[in-house]
């Protein structure tokens, strides 16, 4: 990141407003605009310069009013998310719930605008078939929801049940809201929760809560919204309908056991049936493990299976048990576990290892050190003795599959019938496993992080990559953490670093980040391995500087920089310099940070990774930028789009396109002051088309964080023919900006919304803008963008010839960039000052 780039630093929230939907007719300009890098008489090219300006305006006349209105997001997606887990086949039993729920949601339907979200709680004990009922009420009224199904397992019933803010992050990732910038905590999350879904008719699942205050902050503003809840205790919330859920009457626990077990069985022994369902105390979870065991063994008689789980009871009766599992339900997982062969019995020990809310099905094969398909096929036969369930299909395309928690706690006490090294062997297997896919998905996101001229990745692997880890993010941080538990150092390292690389390449799951690039850190260190200690600390790095921890972040790079220069590693000293130039940048400490950034420039070139080296030019042309000196800007910008053109790197191509149009405008500002009005208009249209470019390879590719900056960038060209235009672009921005949660962003743009309405000569609303800008990056701590923001208001004031008015915030820049040491900075206000005090 750079000064000029959206730093998120220590965020509190600015107010925020939904996105909007970029102009699609701006293409057209663009096209005309192009004819500019023609070889055309200079005639002709004012003639298309005008035509394109006219386009451009004809286009944003068009299409204001047809624009969504401020408060509705932008549409993130074409395809609603629809996260919800498959109805168990055998389902049976609920009608009177079903009838209730109906009634419940009708009622709602039927109810007054303005009335809160329905929150439906259904509580009960475990293995009442809370979940069972929920899914299938879901897959009932989902037409009601038109814009999708949410649905999260909070885990209550176990020792670390899944925290809100791990709830939200996934949500709205899976509304499309990309979080390229650090939200912040649980309020902030809340905020953009009920942003992205306003105006939206969305059903919430929330399977097995804890407490009241896992759900509190899950729940949308929005009327047309819905929550199902499971808990095994009433929440108590406000306004809530709860429903307790009991455990079957006689008859449903028979329909059920036929329903697995086959009617005609059940018919001939009725009285069996009953006392099987009498021994599971009426509880659907142990009727569905009996009745599932019975379906794979045609040749049990119900009277046989009552009589064993009769003896069952009787000798759990005679132990001094855990009140964790029922009874019932500990007596029929017991008779299905000990009919179970040898191989099946040690897999679902082995799953209950695993603290992961569910794994794909190649786990199983790690698990018993079998191939994939034999793994698959032993985990099948679990599910089919009811004692294991899928949970559904991820992002990816792979099926999922859990144990009941009750299950795991049963499977979790018979650990001791394994041998430990077997045990610890074959959890090790599934963490190599993990190890192997995540770096496989990192380096397809971001080769040029792994080697030297890394690999090109394709559009399609970079999108399963994203995918990938948004299906297993939980289950892959329980895997790192797992294996810091086990003291797999250099297991625990290589997870941590493939999860940092996505996190870093998606600018993804910030607190998820943190805390691994801190373990990664730690299992470096404690291997004994400095190199990759090293590499650690520039993954720490990243995150921290993306959090407003430039000092942190500064102080890791360097100490991975003397490493690395130590152990002759110039690859990874070229990629340590670069950092600590960046942060730098980021802290307004320009000379510093240009001989850093050349350095790293140097030393890319002389590692032939040109890619690396394109992009250490581009920053450092961002640099020169902030210096005013467009012109070598330029030219490090044109090498660089050549390197990445060449390449195929679309998106860096469109990164560079956006600071390319940005240094185009500057150039153009300058030969406007300098009389030279047509070679103006010519850089001014060559901007636009540079920036419309980069602004539509992002929508393409969905980047809407990426976009909003390129629209900020339109709107602050300061073309003077273009004026009501960069200002309704820069507005656009806030809108796109504020809706994904960028407080450093919005105050960023607040700036640029001040100077293009100072260029259009309202001062009084200008000011505002300013002053809003300054205010908020005090609060963000960034002293380097408040210097500005003041700097641009002194300016402003001066352009409009109000000189007086220009003195205090001048003085105040000057000031900021004293203490923050700028040269630059305090070389531009000074003489700005000598021109309002003349």
């Amino acid at each position: 990141m750079t000064a000029e780039l959206d730093k998120p630093q220590r965020r509190r929230r600015l107010g925020v407003a939904a996105p909007v939907a970029a102009g699609v007719a701006a293409a057209a300009a663009s096209i005309l605009a192009a004819a500019l890098e023609w070889e055309i008489p200079p005639l002709a090219k004012v003639g298309v310069t005008a035509a394109a300006a006219l386009l451009v305006g004809l286009a944003t006349w068009a299409t204001t009013e047809s624009r969504p209105r401020r408060g509705v997001p932008a549409e993130p997606s074409s395809r609603p998310p629809d996260q919800w887990p498959p109805v168990p086949e055998h389902f049976t039993g609920r009608a009177e719930s079903l009838a209730e729920l109906r009634e419940v949601f009708a009622a709602r339907r039927r109810s007054a605008a303005g009335s809160p979200p329905l929150v439906v709680s259904l509580y009960g004990r475990g293995g009442v078939g809370k979940s069972a009922l929920m899914t299938r009420f879901g897959y009932e009224v989902a037409a009601w929801f038109p814009d999708g199904r949410l649905y999260a397992d909070l885990r209550g019933g176990v020792d670390a049940p899944v925290r809100p803010e791990e709830v939200l992050t996934g949500f709205l990732r899976a509304l499309g809201v990309r979080l390229t910038i650090d939200p912040g905590g649980l309020e902030e999350l809340r905020k953009l929760w009920l942003t992205w879904t306003k105006g939206r008719r969305i059903l919430i699942g929330l399977d097995n809560a804890h407490d009241a205050e896992q759900v509190k902050a899950l729940i949308p503003a929005e009327r047309g919204c819905a929550v199902l809840v499971t808990s095994r205790q009433p929440l108590f919330l406000n306004g809530t309908h709860d429903t307790r859920l009991g455990v079957f009457s006689e008859a449903q626990g028979v329909e059920l056991l036929a329903r697995l077990a086959g009617g005609a069985r059940v018919s001939d022994d009725l009285e069996s049936a009953r006392r099987i369902v009498r021994q599971c105390d009426h509880l659907p979870l142990a009727v569905t493990i009996c009745g599932g065991r019975l379906a794979t063994r045609e040749q049990w008689t119900l009277r046989q299976m009552a009589d064993r789980l009769h003896d069952e009871r009787r000798r759990l009766d005679q132990l001094e048990l855990a009140p964790t599992v029922d009874k019932s339900v500990r007596a029929s997982v017991q008779l299905s576990y000990d009919d179970c062969t040898g191989v099946q019995r040690r897999l679902l020990r082995l799953l209950s290892a695993l603290p992961a809310p569910d794994v794909p099905a190649w786990v199983a094969g790690e698990l018993l050190d079998v191939s994939g398909l034999d793994g698959a096929d032993q985990l099948e036969a679990l599910i089919d003795a009811q004692l294991a369930e899928c949970s559904g299909t991820d992002a990816t395309g792979a099926l999922r599959y859990r144990l009941h928690d009750l299950v795991a706690l049963f499977a979790a006490e018979l650990a001791g019938e394994d041998d430990p090294e077997r045990r610890g062997d074959a959890i090790e297997r599934v963490l190599h496993g993990y190890r192997r896919r995540a770096e496989e998905a990192a380096q397809d996101r971001w080769p040029q992080d792994w080697s030297k001229g890394g690999r090109r990745s394709s559009t399609e692997g970079q999108i399963h990559a994203g995918d990938w880890l948004n299906a297993e993010r939980l289950t892959l941080m329980s895997m790192i953490t797992l294996a810091r538990q086990l003291e797999m150092w250099e297991l625990t390292w290589g997870l941590a670093r493939a999860f940092c690389s996505l996190c870093h390449s998606l600018r993804a799951y910030w607190a998820d980040w943190h805390a691994v690039a801190d373990l990664g850190c730690e299992a470096a260190e404690r291997a004994g391995d400095r190199r990759a200690q090293a590499i650690s600390m520039l993954d720490r790095a990243a995150v921290q500087g993306g959090q407003g921890g430039q000092e942190r972040g500064r102080a890791d790079a360097e100490w991975a920089l003397e490493v690395f220069t130590e152990l002759g590693e110039p690859w990874w000293a070229a990629r340590a310099m670069r950092a600590i130039g960046m942060t730098l940048f980021s802290d307004g400490h320009l000379d510093r940070a240009q001989e850093h950034l050349i350095g790293a420039i140097t030393a890319f070139r002389g590692e032939e990774d040109f890619w690396w080296m394109a992009r250490t030019q581009r920053n450092l042309a961002e640099l020169r930028l902030a210096e005013r000196r467009p012109e070598e800007a330029r030219r490090l910008l044109e090498d660089s789009l050549e390197v990445f053109e060449r390449a195929g790197n679309r998106y860096s191509e469109a990164q560079t396109l956006r600071v390319y149009g940005e240094v185009l405008a500057a150039q153009a500002r300058g030969l406007r002051r300098a009389g030279e009005h047509r070679a103006a208009q010519d850089s001014f249209a060559r901007a636009g088309h540079s920036l419309d470019r980069a602004a539509e390879m992002f929508r393409q590719r969905g980047e809407l964080w990426e976009e909003a900056r390129c629209l900020r960038a339109a709107g602050e060209v300061g073309d003077p023919a273009n004026g009501p235009r960069e200002l309704e672009l820069a507005r656009r921005a806030e809108e796109m900006l504020a809706v994904l949660g960028d407080s450093w962003g919005v105050a960023r743009t607040a700036a640029s919304i001040g100077r293009a309405l100072g260029r259009l000569g309202r001062m009084a609303e200008a000011e505002h803008e300013l002053r809003r800008a300054v205010g908020a990056f005090e609060e963000l701590g960034d002293r380097w963008w408040m210097a500005l923001s003041l700097r641009y208001l002194g300016e402003a004031h001066l352009d409009n010839g109000r000189r007086a008015p220009a003195v205090p915030p001048l003085r105040q820049a000057r000031d900021l960039y004293r203490s923050l040491g700028n040269e630059a900075g305090m070389s531009r206000t000074l003489e700005l000052l000598r021109r309002a005090e003349t």
